[in-house]
């Protein structure tokens, strides 16, 4: 790049603040950035403009992301378990897994309507397609509400919640929660 001094020094601070390590989540610049680093380090810049080509940000971190890599950058899975955060995996290959798992749908969970007309009464009632990731039950019980405001009638949501199915409703006035 054909950058003068000042924005050379601009850009070298937007860029470290872009790509360093944050001390409670995955920074994916971040993670990108050491995976291309490995990538250099083990082939040449011809390799990386050949993965640029092909790979999407999946198949790069599933095909790239190696034992090493998730070793140096001390990674590992992790959930809530009641009221405490658990590390629930350290093994590379399902780590990473896990990391791609979180990209897919841009990491956002996948809820489909299962029934328009649920109680045949007009009520919703959708479900999230569960894939091992559980939904966050503060942030689904302020989202309901808001579906409510938009469809007028009780809403449902079916999802997994310590591998037990669970229906959340709220009806306009109160949430309810019921085990299937």
């Amino acid at each position: 790049m054909d950058l003068d001094p000042a924005e050379s020094i601009e850009f070298a601070k937007l860029n470290a603040q872009v790509t360093q390590r944050h001390p409670t989540q995955l920074n994916p610049y971040h993670l990108g950035l050491k995976i291309w680093e490995d990538i250099e380090k083990r082939w040449d810049v011809e390799k990386m403009f050949e993965i640029r080509e092909i790979d999407t940000d999946i198949s790069f971190i599933r095909n790239y992301l190696t034992k090493e890599l998730i070793e140096e950058l001390d990674l590992y899975l992790f959930q809530k378990v009641d009221r405490q955060w658990l590390i629930t995996d350290t093994e590379w290959e399902v780590v990473r897994d896990g990391i791609v798992a979180n990209l897919v749908n841009g990491g956002f969970p996948y809820i489909v309507v299962e029934d328009g007309n649920f109680n045949k009464n007009g009520e919703l009632y959708l479900k999230h397609q569960y894939e091992g990731v559980e939904l966050d039950i503060k942030y689904l019980e302020k989202t309901l509400p808001y579906v409510y405001a938009i469809w007028q009638k009780i809403v449902h949501l079916e999802t997994v919640i310590n591998n037990k199915q669970v229906v959340f409703s709220y009806d306009g006035q109160r949430h309810l929660r019921k085990f299937l």
